[in-house]
Protein backbone atom coordinates (compact mmCIF):
# COMPACT_ATOMS: atom_id res chain seq x y z
CA UNK A 1 0.00 0.00 0.00
CA UNK A 2 1.50 3.42 -1.25
CA UNK A 3 2.18 5.70 2.29
CA UNK A 4 -0.87 7.02 2.48
CA UNK A 5 -0.08 9.93 5.01
CA UNK A 6 3.28 11.22 4.66
CA UNK A 7 2.87 12.27 0.66
CA UNK A 8 -0.14 14.28 2.00
CA UNK A 9 1.91 15.97 5.41
CA UNK A 10 5.49 16.28 4.16
CA UNK A 11 4.74 19.29 1.94
CA UNK A 12 1.57 20.49 3.65
CA UNK A 13 -1.63 19.56 2.53
CA UNK A 14 -0.27 18.83 -1.31
CA UNK A 15 1.05 16.19 -3.09
CA UNK A 16 4.53 14.42 -4.03
CA UNK A 17 2.44 13.14 -7.36
CA UNK A 18 3.20 16.08 -9.88
CA UNK A 19 1.38 16.61 -13.23
CA UNK A 20 2.51 19.40 -16.00
CA UNK A 21 0.33 21.88 -17.43
CA UNK A 22 -1.65 20.42 -19.65
CA UNK A 23 -2.82 17.40 -18.11
CA UNK A 24 -6.27 16.63 -17.34
CA UNK A 25 -7.17 14.19 -14.37
CA UNK A 26 -10.20 12.56 -12.01
CA UNK A 27 -11.04 12.05 -8.66
CA UNK A 28 -13.12 9.47 -7.83
CA UNK A 29 -15.34 9.14 -4.67
CA UNK A 30 -17.29 6.31 -3.70
CA UNK A 31 -19.79 7.40 -1.20
CA UNK A 32 -23.17 5.26 0.67
CA UNK A 33 -25.19 6.22 -1.72
CA UNK A 34 -23.85 8.40 -4.70
CA UNK A 35 -20.36 8.30 -6.92
CA UNK A 36 -18.91 11.78 -7.91
CA UNK A 37 -16.60 13.02 -9.93
CA UNK A 38 -14.45 15.64 -10.78
CA UNK A 39 -11.84 16.22 -13.31
CA UNK A 40 -9.44 18.97 -13.46
CA UNK A 41 -6.43 20.23 -15.52
CA UNK A 42 -3.53 22.64 -14.90
CA UNK A 43 -3.32 25.70 -16.87
CA UNK A 44 -1.01 28.38 -15.99
CA UNK A 45 -0.17 26.87 -13.39
CA UNK A 46 -3.73 27.12 -11.94
CA UNK A 47 -5.99 23.96 -11.25
CA UNK A 48 -9.45 24.63 -13.89
CA UNK A 49 -12.22 22.76 -13.47
CA UNK A 50 -13.05 20.50 -16.84
CA UNK A 51 -16.47 18.78 -15.58
CA UNK A 52 -17.78 17.17 -12.64
CA UNK A 53 -20.77 14.72 -12.19
CA UNK A 54 -22.62 13.00 -9.52
CA UNK A 55 -24.65 9.27 -9.95
CA UNK A 56 -26.88 7.64 -7.07
CA UNK A 57 -26.91 4.40 -6.91
CA UNK A 58 -30.14 3.61 -5.98
CA UNK A 59 -31.67 2.63 -9.61
CA UNK A 60 -29.43 0.38 -10.46
CA UNK A 61 -30.64 -2.08 -7.50
CA UNK A 62 -34.18 -0.97 -7.66
CA UNK A 63 -33.53 1.82 -4.71
CA UNK A 64 -34.87 5.21 -4.50
CA UNK A 65 -32.15 8.25 -5.66
CA UNK A 66 -30.26 9.24 -2.71
CA UNK A 67 -30.85 5.79 -0.47
CA UNK A 68 -27.95 4.55 0.59
CA UNK A 69 -27.69 0.87 -0.63
CA UNK A 70 -24.94 -2.52 -0.43
CA UNK A 71 -23.81 -2.62 -4.14
CA UNK A 72 -21.64 -5.17 -5.19
CA UNK A 73 -18.23 -4.28 -7.42
CA UNK A 74 -19.66 -4.77 -10.88
CA UNK A 75 -22.64 -2.81 -10.19
CA UNK A 76 -20.28 0.13 -8.42
CA UNK A 77 -17.78 -0.14 -11.57
CA UNK A 78 -21.02 0.15 -14.10
CA UNK A 79 -22.03 3.22 -12.00
CA UNK A 80 -18.48 5.17 -12.15
CA UNK A 81 -18.21 3.76 -16.05
CA UNK A 82 -21.41 5.95 -16.36
CA UNK A 83 -20.69 8.54 -14.75
CA UNK A 84 -17.57 8.98 -16.59
CA UNK A 85 -19.53 9.16 -19.83
CA UNK A 86 -22.65 11.35 -18.47
CA UNK A 87 -20.01 13.66 -17.35
CA UNK A 88 -17.76 13.55 -20.75
CA UNK A 89 -14.97 13.05 -18.63
CA UNK A 90 -11.91 13.00 -21.11
CA UNK A 91 -9.12 11.20 -19.01
CA UNK A 92 -8.54 8.02 -17.05
CA UNK A 93 -5.88 9.16 -14.98
CA UNK A 94 -7.22 9.56 -11.16
CA UNK A 95 -7.57 8.64 -7.94
CA UNK A 96 -10.12 6.76 -5.69
CA UNK A 97 -10.86 7.66 -2.12
CA UNK A 98 -11.26 4.91 -0.01
CA UNK A 99 -13.92 5.89 2.83
CA UNK A 100 -12.77 6.71 6.08
CA UNK A 101 -15.37 4.13 7.52
CA UNK A 102 -13.65 1.13 5.86
CA UNK A 103 -10.45 2.00 8.17
CA UNK A 104 -9.18 2.50 11.16
CA UNK A 105 -7.33 5.91 12.30
CA UNK A 106 -5.99 6.45 15.96
CA UNK A 107 -2.83 7.64 17.29
CA UNK A 108 -0.55 5.97 19.63
CA UNK A 109 1.87 7.64 22.20
CA UNK A 110 5.88 6.57 22.46
CA UNK A 111 9.04 7.64 24.21
CA UNK A 112 10.18 10.65 22.49
CA UNK A 113 13.66 8.28 21.71
CA UNK A 114 12.34 6.42 19.48
CA UNK A 115 13.09 6.93 15.61
CA UNK A 116 11.48 6.57 12.40
CA UNK A 117 13.73 3.30 11.69
CA UNK A 118 12.44 1.42 14.68
CA UNK A 119 9.00 2.52 14.15
CA UNK A 120 8.41 -0.56 11.63
CA UNK A 121 9.10 -3.04 14.60
CA UNK A 122 6.79 -1.25 16.79
CA UNK A 123 3.81 -0.19 14.92
CA UNK A 124 2.47 -3.21 14.38
CA UNK A 125 2.85 -4.56 17.86
CA UNK A 126 0.82 -1.30 19.48
CA UNK A 127 -1.75 -1.69 16.86
CA UNK A 128 -2.64 -4.73 18.01
CA UNK A 129 -4.16 -3.04 20.83
CA UNK A 130 -6.89 -1.29 18.86
CA UNK A 131 -7.32 -3.15 15.82
CA UNK A 132 -10.04 -5.88 16.48
CA UNK A 133 -8.80 -8.28 13.62
CA UNK A 134 -5.43 -10.38 13.35
CA UNK A 135 -2.21 -7.29 12.28
CA UNK A 136 -1.65 -9.69 9.18
CA UNK A 137 -5.45 -9.41 7.83
CA UNK A 138 -4.64 -5.01 7.74
CA UNK A 139 -2.22 -2.69 5.90
CA UNK A 140 -0.74 -0.50 8.39
CA UNK A 141 0.46 3.33 7.27
CA UNK A 142 1.59 6.07 9.95
CA UNK A 143 3.26 9.51 10.25
CA UNK A 144 5.22 10.51 13.23
CA UNK A 145 3.53 13.50 14.02
CA UNK A 146 5.88 16.95 14.62
CA UNK A 147 5.34 18.56 18.08
CA UNK A 148 3.63 22.19 17.40
CA UNK A 149 5.63 24.55 17.04
CA UNK A 150 7.58 26.37 20.24
CA UNK A 151 7.08 30.02 18.76
CA UNK A 152 3.47 29.62 18.51
CA UNK A 153 2.49 27.93 22.14
CA UNK A 154 5.20 30.53 23.41
CA UNK A 155 3.45 33.47 22.28
CA UNK A 156 -0.05 32.43 22.67
CA UNK A 157 0.71 30.72 25.79
CA UNK A 158 -1.07 28.11 25.32
CA UNK A 159 -1.43 23.99 26.54
CA UNK A 160 -1.47 21.30 24.06
CA UNK A 161 1.92 19.78 24.25
CA UNK A 162 2.50 16.30 25.00
CA UNK A 163 4.73 14.80 28.39
CA UNK A 164 8.04 15.59 27.91
CA UNK A 165 9.76 12.37 26.29
CA UNK A 166 6.49 11.23 24.56
CA UNK A 167 5.64 11.64 21.09
CA UNK A 168 2.48 11.05 19.14
CA UNK A 169 1.96 8.68 15.80
CA UNK A 170 -0.62 8.67 13.30
CA UNK A 171 -1.55 5.26 12.11
CA UNK A 172 -4.42 4.22 9.56
CA UNK A 173 -5.35 0.75 9.71
CA UNK A 174 -6.89 -0.36 6.01
CA UNK A 175 -8.21 -4.18 5.99
CA UNK A 176 -6.50 -6.22 3.28
CA UNK A 177 -10.07 -6.96 1.30
CA UNK A 178 -11.09 -3.32 1.23
CA UNK A 179 -7.84 -2.57 -0.92
CA UNK A 180 -8.43 -6.04 -3.21
CA UNK A 181 -12.11 -4.23 -3.56
CA UNK A 182 -10.61 -1.34 -4.79
CA UNK A 183 -7.96 -2.27 -6.57
CA UNK A 184 -10.87 -4.72 -8.28
CA UNK A 185 -12.70 -0.84 -9.36
CA UNK A 186 -9.73 0.06 -10.67
CA UNK A 187 -9.37 -3.09 -13.06
CA UNK A 188 -12.79 -2.62 -14.04
CA UNK A 189 -12.89 1.02 -14.95
CA UNK A 190 -9.58 1.48 -16.24
CA UNK A 191 -9.10 4.13 -14.30
CA UNK A 192 -4.94 4.54 -14.04
CA UNK A 193 -3.95 5.25 -10.10
CA UNK A 194 -0.37 5.80 -8.32
CA UNK A 195 -2.06 5.53 -4.98
CA UNK A 196 -5.15 5.46 -3.02
CA UNK A 197 -5.69 8.02 -0.15
CA UNK A 198 -8.18 8.27 2.69
CA UNK A 199 -11.24 10.27 2.10
CA UNK A 200 -10.75 12.70 5.41
CA UNK A 201 -7.30 13.91 3.83
CA UNK A 202 -8.47 14.37 0.38
CA UNK A 203 -11.29 16.48 2.23
CA UNK A 204 -8.91 18.16 4.13
CA UNK A 205 -6.72 19.27 0.78
CA UNK A 206 -9.84 20.74 -0.75
CA UNK A 207 -10.69 22.75 2.09
CA UNK A 208 -8.44 23.78 4.26
CA UNK A 209 -5.79 26.64 3.97
CA UNK A 210 -3.59 28.42 6.48
CA UNK A 211 -5.26 27.60 9.53
CA UNK A 212 -3.38 27.75 13.09
CA UNK A 213 -5.88 27.22 15.27
CA UNK A 214 -7.87 24.24 15.94
CA UNK A 215 -10.61 22.94 13.37
CA UNK A 216 -13.20 20.65 13.49
CA UNK A 217 -14.45 19.71 9.91
CA UNK A 218 -18.00 17.67 9.89
CA UNK A 219 -18.47 15.40 6.97
CA UNK A 220 -22.42 14.69 7.25
CA UNK A 221 -22.64 11.57 5.09
CA UNK A 222 -25.59 9.65 4.01
CA UNK A 223 -24.86 6.62 6.61
CA UNK A 224 -22.16 8.20 8.80
CA UNK A 225 -21.19 11.63 9.86
CA UNK A 226 -17.38 11.80 10.23
CA UNK A 227 -15.34 14.26 12.93
CA UNK A 228 -11.91 15.13 12.35
CA UNK A 229 -10.08 17.99 14.64
CA UNK A 230 -6.95 19.29 12.81
CA UNK A 231 -4.35 21.28 13.93
CA UNK A 232 -1.43 22.77 12.75
CA UNK A 233 -2.32 20.64 9.47
CA UNK A 234 -2.17 17.41 11.31
CA UNK A 235 -5.66 14.92 12.51
CA UNK A 236 -5.23 14.98 15.73
CA UNK A 237 -8.86 13.45 16.89
CA UNK A 238 -11.14 11.14 14.12
CA UNK A 239 -14.16 10.01 15.17
CA UNK A 240 -17.29 8.23 13.21
CA UNK A 241 -20.70 8.80 14.76
CA UNK A 242 -22.72 6.22 12.88
CA UNK A 243 -25.78 8.36 12.18
CA UNK A 244 -26.53 10.36 8.57
CA UNK A 245 -28.71 12.18 6.71
CA UNK A 246 -30.30 9.14 6.00
CA UNK A 247 -31.66 8.71 9.16
CA UNK A 248 -33.54 11.77 8.88
CA UNK A 249 -35.46 10.61 5.27
CA UNK A 250 -36.15 6.88 7.23
CA UNK A 251 -37.52 8.19 9.90
CA UNK A 252 -39.87 10.97 7.75
CA UNK A 253 -40.87 7.90 6.04
CA UNK A 254 -41.87 5.54 8.94
CA UNK A 255 -43.14 8.21 10.76
CA UNK A 256 -45.94 9.74 8.07
CA UNK A 257 -46.08 6.58 6.51
CA UNK A 258 -44.78 7.88 2.96
CA UNK A 259 -42.16 6.27 0.34
CA UNK A 260 -38.51 7.29 1.05
CA UNK A 261 -38.89 9.84 -2.12
CA UNK A 262 -41.05 11.66 -0.82
CA UNK A 263 -39.97 11.78 2.63
CA UNK A 264 -36.81 12.28 1.15
CA UNK A 265 -37.97 15.62 -0.68
CA UNK A 266 -39.44 16.69 2.40
CA UNK A 267 -37.15 16.53 4.53
CA UNK A 268 -34.71 18.58 1.86
CA UNK A 269 -37.57 20.95 1.90
CA UNK A 270 -38.08 21.73 5.51
CA UNK A 271 -34.94 20.36 7.15
CA UNK A 272 -34.79 22.12 10.55
CA UNK A 273 -37.25 25.11 9.91
CA UNK A 274 -40.35 24.41 12.12
CA UNK A 275 -42.03 27.90 10.21
CA UNK A 276 -42.03 25.77 7.00
CA UNK A 277 -43.30 22.32 8.73
CA UNK A 278 -43.47 22.03 12.45
CA UNK A 279 -44.14 18.12 12.44
CA UNK A 280 -41.37 17.61 9.73
CA UNK A 281 -38.43 19.95 11.59
CA UNK A 282 -39.22 17.94 15.15
CA UNK A 283 -38.72 14.62 13.32
CA UNK A 284 -35.48 15.75 11.78
CA UNK A 285 -34.00 17.44 14.92
CA UNK A 286 -33.98 14.62 16.98
CA UNK A 287 -31.16 12.76 14.40
CA UNK A 288 -29.35 16.40 14.21
CA UNK A 289 -29.61 16.65 18.12
CA UNK A 290 -28.07 13.35 18.66
CA UNK A 291 -25.26 14.27 15.94
CA UNK A 292 -24.71 17.10 18.20
CA UNK A 293 -24.19 15.72 20.83
CA UNK A 294 -21.93 13.01 20.49
CA UNK A 295 -19.77 16.29 18.17
CA UNK A 296 -19.73 17.93 21.49
CA UNK A 297 -18.50 15.05 23.56
CA UNK A 298 -15.34 14.92 21.22
CA UNK A 299 -14.77 18.56 20.79
CA UNK A 300 -14.60 18.48 24.76
CA UNK A 301 -12.82 15.51 25.27
CA UNK A 302 -10.53 17.12 22.41
CA UNK A 303 -9.92 20.64 24.40
CA UNK A 304 -9.21 18.98 27.26
CA UNK A 305 -6.43 16.80 26.56
CA UNK A 306 -4.57 19.56 24.28
CA UNK A 307 -6.13 22.71 26.53
CA UNK A 308 -6.97 24.03 23.39
CA UNK A 309 -10.39 25.36 22.06
CA UNK A 310 -12.05 24.98 18.90
CA UNK A 311 -11.99 28.10 16.85
CA UNK A 312 -13.65 26.99 13.10
CA UNK A 313 -16.07 24.50 12.02
CA UNK A 314 -16.35 23.22 8.38
CA UNK A 315 -19.13 21.76 7.49
CA UNK A 316 -18.62 19.06 3.82
CA UNK A 317 -20.58 15.92 2.71
CA UNK A 318 -24.55 16.04 1.30
CA UNK A 319 -26.11 16.58 4.44
CA UNK A 320 -24.31 19.99 5.29
CA UNK A 321 -26.98 21.55 3.29
CA UNK A 322 -29.84 21.12 5.53
CA UNK A 323 -31.78 23.80 5.87
CA UNK A 324 -31.09 25.73 9.29
CA UNK A 325 -28.15 23.35 9.77
CA UNK A 326 -25.73 25.38 9.90
CA UNK A 327 -27.72 27.84 12.16
CA UNK A 328 -28.12 25.08 14.80
CA UNK A 329 -23.87 24.47 14.55
CA UNK A 330 -23.42 27.67 14.97
CA UNK A 331 -25.45 28.59 17.90
CA UNK A 332 -24.25 25.42 19.75
CA UNK A 333 -20.59 25.84 19.20
CA UNK A 334 -18.69 29.43 20.35
CA UNK A 335 -16.69 28.92 16.66
CA UNK A 336 -16.62 30.19 13.24
CA UNK A 337 -18.83 27.98 11.24
CA UNK A 338 -18.45 27.67 7.31
CA UNK A 339 -19.64 25.21 4.87
CA UNK A 340 -16.42 23.44 2.83
CA UNK A 341 -15.78 25.29 -0.51
CA UNK A 342 -13.27 23.61 -2.61
CA UNK A 343 -14.28 24.40 -5.76
CA UNK A 344 -13.25 27.61 -4.40
CA UNK A 345 -9.70 26.66 -4.88
CA UNK A 346 -9.75 26.49 -8.95
CA UNK A 347 -10.72 28.45 -11.82
CA UNK A 348 -14.13 27.78 -12.74
CA UNK A 349 -16.77 29.33 -15.31
CA UNK A 350 -18.54 32.39 -13.91
CA UNK A 351 -22.13 31.37 -14.37
CA UNK A 352 -21.50 28.30 -12.57
CA UNK A 353 -20.05 30.13 -9.41
CA UNK A 354 -23.85 29.76 -7.53
CA UNK A 355 -24.43 26.15 -8.18
CA UNK A 356 -20.45 24.88 -7.17
CA UNK A 357 -21.07 27.50 -3.92
CA UNK A 358 -24.00 25.44 -3.10
CA UNK A 359 -22.82 21.93 -4.68
CA UNK A 360 -19.22 22.35 -3.06
CA UNK A 361 -19.60 20.55 0.37
CA UNK A 362 -20.72 17.14 -1.28
CA UNK A 363 -17.63 17.29 -3.71
CA UNK A 364 -14.96 18.07 -1.13
CA UNK A 365 -13.24 14.46 -1.38
CA UNK A 366 -13.10 14.10 -5.45
CA UNK A 367 -12.28 17.74 -5.91
CA UNK A 368 -9.37 16.71 -3.10
CA UNK A 369 -7.99 13.96 -5.08
CA UNK A 370 -7.96 15.79 -8.31
CA UNK A 371 -6.03 18.70 -6.45
CA UNK A 372 -3.51 16.16 -5.02
CA UNK A 373 -2.24 14.88 -8.58
CA UNK A 374 -1.73 18.35 -10.10
CA UNK A 375 -0.66 20.88 -6.88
Amino acid sequence: MPNLIQTIFQKGISSIFKKDDGESVIGVDIGSSAVKIVQLKKKNGKATLETYGALAYGPYVKAEVGQSVAVNVDVLSQAINDLLREANTTTKNGAIAIPSSASLIFTISLPESVTEDQLPNIIPTEARKYIPVPITEVALDWWMMPRQAESIEDENDVGGKLPDGKIEVLVVAIHNDTLAKYRDILVKTDIHSNFFEMEIFSSLRSTFGHELSPVLLIDFGAQKTKLSIVEFGIIKTFHIINRGAQDLTTSIAASFGIPFKDAEQQKRDVGLRADINKQVASLNEISIDYIISETKSVVLAYEKKYNRSVGKIIMTGGGALLKGLHDKISKTFEAEVIYGNPFGKMETPAFLSPVLAESGPEFAVAVGLALRQIS
